[in-house]
């Protein structure tokens, strides 16, 4: 038989070839965390330092079914320690971060330019706010709430950073990080000037990402973990248990 293949054909190559491109682009960490792994949401609520390097870091990682959420604009004092093009001063932070990992990855995440007050949420959260009365709204949420199986709560002072990785359905833990949630006006107030750079979160935002893979990998995670810099400190509480896991999401 003669004549153009059947378009099946053709599909099967271009589906063949877009899953070797994949293949290739994941290459070196195959063997670390495949990309299907991660195939479940994320939502990171925050786009200032900590949430941009995250989000950007999760993407490369693999990671594409991400929802930021933030309500603020991206400032000129911002730039140094975000991760963020320049021309994209003067736009709300979210899609100033849909911009830049739409040209670094090709990938689209979902934007919600608005302050989370809250509204229904799935899948790991991140919580990489700027407030502790933020982080109560989100825990509010959270708490004992099986669509949320992990959350991720960093913390960042100047040179200095704290990761809580709570299972919010486990008492035990829930316990420990609501023995951690103080009140606003108990958190330390650092000058304007001394608030952040660029490689702090940069390494929050590393560590935010290895804690992601173990947990879609089933392996051990650090309930809580301290990161001195200027000392290079870093101590961490590993939970004892091994997890199963995560379960990927399927359309």
């Amino acid at each position: 038989m003669t004549g153009r293949p059947p378009d099946t054909m053709t599909i099967s190559v271009s589906e063949g070839s877009a899953k070797m491109e994949q293949d290739n682009r994941f290459l070196r960490q195959l063997d670390i965390c495949p990309p299907e792994k991660l195939a479940f949401p994320i939502v990171v609520i925050g786009a200032g330092a900590i949430g941009s390097a995250t989000v950007v870091t999760l993407v490369k990682m693999g990671c594409s079914l991400i929802t930021v959420w933030d309500d603020d604009m991206l400032e000129e004092h911002n730039a140094s320690n975000q991760l963020c093009r320049l021309d994209a001063i003067g736009r709300p932070k979210v899609e100033a971060l849909a911009l830049l990992t739409q040209d670094l990855t090709a990938v689209s995440i979902k934007t919600r330019p608005e302050r989370y007050k809250g509204q229904r949420l799935e899948g790991v959260v991140i919580a990489a706010v700027d407030s502790m009365t933020s982080r109560q709204e989100v825990w509010k949420r959270a708490r004992f709430n099986p669509a949320i199986p992990l959350l991720v709560d960093a913390r960042m002072g100047a040179e200095v950073a704290r990761i809580y990785t709570i299972h919010s359905s486990n008492p035990e833990e829930v316990d420990f990080y609501e023995a951690n949630l103080y009140p606003q006006d108990e958190a330390e107030r650092l000058p304007c000037s001394a608030r952040a750079i660029i490689y702090c979160p940069a390494i929050v935002a590393g560590l935010i990402a290895l804690l992601v893979k173990s947990h879609a990998m089933g392996g051990c995670l650090a309930r809580e973990i301290l990161l001195d810099l200027p000392t290079l400190t870093l101590i961490s509480e590993t939970l004892a248990h091994q997890l199963q896991p995560a379960t990927t999401h399927v359309d």
